[in-house]
């Protein structure tokens, strides 16, 4: 059997984890030859691909960000982009593809099942939003990072008295702002799953002052203030229909300066969340998926992906893994809120 590989949309810590996992079960238990295809769903789209042995994947486990390349290809996007997949799959002899991704490239993954390609998903995204499963790797490494950076900003912050605004990724989703920012020891967190009002936030920063504290602000990307809109980087959308964001700290902190005659700053953690070595944590679990993949294929058992349920990793439709985004509940939002201020 020859099974093809590939990474789509966002890069994320534990990448290659799964690619080394699946590449050194495939061939040494079942003795298949593998396919990296570069650069997300492009390369099944155009044939850019490249032979994935044990050499290639003895040295990657603890690297960040993926040795195939990714991209936002969408190839329902482009025409007749179903028909050049198997044509390209045909021509290389490929009988089945992992596809690691989120949920953008784990909807392409369901549709092309339905479409007759054998496809097996992995979860991948730093925002945990994928549903289905109870964590997707790079989480872990994201929140870690953003923690660090929500430690080190304590003490300059107390140093100089000032408000600090911390702006972490999370389009629709705040587990990162929520993780981080009870790990942090965070004053406000505010997420996009509610809708935060200026006041209130005002008020927790004024009270943080008054205790002779430097308050710390948390706040996801698209974190929405109330009556407000999304802070946009560019109105420009990628091929699955999204905005860039960004802004919204920097908004936020020139209101709490304004509103308290505080010094007030943002620092927007962006892509740094994304890079650099995964934690233990994300290279266990991206490994443990990509065991479990090749047992899916194995199988023959197609248009599911590999999922987290308790400690057990288990299968799941991709129809069902793609369904909705798993967003933060009300009540986990507030056991937080006791904290703020």
């Amino acid at each position: 059997m020859r099974v093809g590989v590939l990474t789509g949309g966002g890069d994320c810590p534990g990448l290659n984890a799964v690619i080394r996992a699946v590449v050194r079960k495939g061939i040494e238990v079942h003795g298949w030859e593998f396919v990296g295809f570069r650069n997300g769903w492009n390369g099944p789209l155009t044939g850019d691909s490249r032979p994935l042995g044990l050499n290639d994947v003895e040295d990657i486990l603890t690297r960040g960000g993926t040795i195939l390349r990714s991209s936002r290809t969408n190839p329902y996007k482009v025409d007749g982009g179903v028909d050049k997949i198997k044509k390209v799959l045909a021509d290389q002899g490929v009988d089945a593809l992992i596809a690691i991704g989120g949920e953008d490239t784990l909807g392409v993954a369901k549709r092309l099942t339905d479409d007759g390609v054998g496809v097996v998903g992995v979860p991948k995204t730093i925002d945990n939003d994928l549903g289905a499963t109870d964590y997707t790797f790079g989480f872990d490494t994201a929140v870690s990072i953003a923690t660090e950076a929500i430690d080190r900003l304590h003490t300059t912050a107390e140093s100089h008295h000032r408000a600090l605004v911390v702006e972490v990724m999370g389009r629709h989703a705040g587990w990162i702002a929520l993780h981080s920012g009870l790990a942090g020891g965070a004053s406000v967190i505010l997420v996009p799953e509610r809708h935060f009002n200026v006041d209130q936030v005002v008020s927790w920063v004024e009270r943080r002052f008054e205790k002779e504290f430097a308050p710390i602000i948390v706040v996801a990307e698209g974190a929405l203030p109330e009556g407000g809109e999304e802070k946009l980087l560019t109105g420009e959308k990628d091929a699955f229909g999204h905005v860039r964001l960004g802004g919204i700290g920097t908004w936020l902190a020139d209101e709490i300066a304004r509103r308290t005659g505080k010094e007030s700053r943002a620092v927007v953690l962006g892509h740094v969340q994304r890079g650099g070595t995964p934690t233990a944590y994300d290279r266990v679990l991206a490994t443990r998926f990509g065991l479990h993949a090749v047992d899916a294929v194995a199988d023959g058992d197609f248009g599911v992906m590999v999922a987290l349920k308790g400690t057990d990793i288990v299968r799941v439709k991709l129809s069902e893994a793609t369904a909705e985004l798993k967003t933060v509940p009300a009540e986990r939002y507030e056991e937080a809120e006791v904290f703020f201020g």
